[in-house]
């Protein structure tokens, strides 16, 4: 081992001819023959697998010398492991502890030229390995796209993570556009129930969303385990201008007022998170702003910082009745006292007009509080009897 980490290739040789065993390991599992693949001496690698020494043996990773050589790029002594090894058990997958196989090193290092040595000396079967396969991580996909075939394009991960999840996730315009040539299914879910355009909106890459939206027309309705849709995510994440992208392409008042599981509109996360512009679009397609969530906040509510805020401001703005003139088509309730005013403009856009029952205010549970003057003022801000 020593003379392999010197590179001293002539004593490699004298001592394998004098009965030193060729797979001899360390503490960490690791033979001449790693140590030569890691450290790039391809005349060590061929005195060693000239004396029987095994291209198979596994360090305690589960890793071979291959996978060593095919991570560094080390193609020519890649070609003679890789000969090596299908001689000694064809039968053998190459699987360290993780599932990897030297495939996926190659391919997540980018060395196509040992993608090359690997794909000819030994079938590429996409059901092997880890379940993240090569094409997932593979800065050189175009190579295995064309050795693979079109089967590969939507495998999926353990997560159930197709390639195409994956260049929405990491913004990889290039393999993006590449595996939508090859045929990716655009509204394939994960297991999480979410398309490559929600990972892109819940990421804010607004250039993958644009793609996916305008060329691969995405399916705009889908929902993930949560009932988010697409809008849903990007307003969540405050990602303005991909909340905008989508909202070009709805045309629904629907999909514009969908809930999720939260009871949460788009407009209730977009206002959350201070998108005036988002806002703006999401009321000029008919957003409404009466809805309330599982908190019962209306989207104006939703603007608080937290609930115990959105509550107080609920609490004060349902007593502010500075009524000017009597007006009872003004309010639902039948009190023909009630008149309009600027305060119970405000409280209707506040969406605490919309249905006389008390907001939930952490244990506070009375439908009404009294004014200054003893009369009863319901947190509807009307005037009760």
């Amino acid at each position: 081992m020593l003379a392999v980490l010197g590179g001293h290739t002539d004593c490699v040789h004298f001592l394998l001819e004098r009965a030193s065993s060729p797979d001899a390991q360390d503490k960490r599992g690791s033979t001449a023959l790693h140590r030569a693949a890691v450290l790039g001496h391809d005349d060590c690698v061929t005195a060693l697998l000239k004396h029987k020494a095994s291209p198979l043996c596994r360090d305690i990773q589960g890793r071979t010398p291959l996978h060593y050589a095919a991570s560094r790029g080390q193609t020519e002594m890649l070609s003679s492991l890789m000969q090596a090894a299908v001689a000694a058990d064809p039968q053998d997958q190459l699987l360290d502890s993780k599932q990897y196989t030297p495939l996926h090193w190659a391919a997540y290092k980018g060395h196509e030229d040992c993608l090359e040595v690997l794909l000819e000396l030994k079938t590429f079967i996409h059901e092997e390995g880890n379940p993240f396969t090569p094409l997932h991580c593979a800065l050189a996909a175009e190579r295995l796209l064309e050795s693979a075939r079109v089967h590969v394009i939507n495998c999926r991960d353990a997560k159930g993570r197709t390639p195409l999840h994956a260049a929405a996730f990491a913004e990889d315009v290039a393999g993006l556009q590449l595996v939508l040539r090859h045929g990716a299914e655009i509204n394939a879910v994960d297991n999480s129930g979410r398309s490559a355009l929600m990972v892109a909106a819940d990421k804010g890459h607004s250039g993958t969303v644009a793609i996916l939206l305008h060329r691969a027309k995405a399916d705009l309705t889908l929902l993930d385990e949560n009932k988010n849709t697409a809008l849903h995510l990007a307003c969540s994440k405050a990602h303005e201008m991909c909340a905008l992208l989508i909202l070009g392409e709805i045309h629904s008042p629907t999909l514009i007022n969908a809930t999720n599981s939260a009871l949460q509109m788009p407009l209730h996360l977009a206002a959350r998170n201070g998108l005036s512009t988002v806002v703006q679009a999401l009321l000029s397609r008919g957003a409404t702003v009466l809805a309330v969530d599982e908190e019962g906040h209306t989207p104006a509510l939703a603007c608080a910082p937290n609930k115990d805020v959105a509550d107080c401001l609920a609490l004060i703005l349902s007593t502010m009745k500075p009524f000017s003139q009597r007006d009872p088509s003004s309010c639902s309730c039948s009190s023909p006292t009630v008149s309009s005013s600027p305060g119970l403009n405000l409280l209707k856009h506040c969406g605490i007009t919309a249905a006389c029952s008390p907001l939930p205010s952490n244990g506070l549970h009375n439908g009404y509080v009294k004014d200054h003057h003893g009369t009863p003022v319901g947190l509807d801000g009307c005037l009760s009897e």
